[in-house]
């Protein structure tokens, strides 16, 4: 890991980091709870790791995802990616009142698609962009 990206996960952690990983981690929770929804909790503790500590890594499509992802990333953002994403939005408002907020800022917004729709990506560090699995 790139010393920058050490920095930047580290000021990411406090500004922002910590409360949306517990959003996911809540969700997770309660979609493990249900236990038809387990699949949903695992992607939601996946992508609570992605956002815990965001900077050098990435997310890719999963090459097998297909029709069943759709389908369910179609009920994850029906029941919980909303208010992922709509934390996210507000999340990043005040970033963007800050000078140095201004890239956590962008960041929050990039993960609002990730909030919408878990189901058939894979976190990878960025340098496996186009080697994913």
């Amino acid at each position: 890991m790139k010393l920058l990206d050490l920095i930047l996960n580290l000021l990411w952690l406090v500004f922002c980091g910590i409360w949306m990983a517990i959003g996911y981690v809540i969700a997770g929770v309660i979609c493990c709870v249900l236990i038809i929804t387990i699949p949903f909790g695992v992607a939601s503790f996946r992508i609570a790791g992605y956002v815990l500590w965001p900077f050098g890594r990435t997310t890719v499509e999963h090459p097998g995802a297909g029709a069943p992802s759709f389908v369910g990333n179609v009920i994850w953002t029906v029941f919980a990616g909303w208010w992922l994403a709509l934390g996210h939005l507000l999340t990043s408002i005040p970033l963007f009142v800050s000078i140095i907020g201004i890239p956590f800022g962008w960041a929050n917004l990039k993960l609002i698609p990730i909030s919408l729709m878990p189901l058939g990506r894979d976190v990878v560090p960025s340098d496996q962009r186009f080697g994913a699995r």
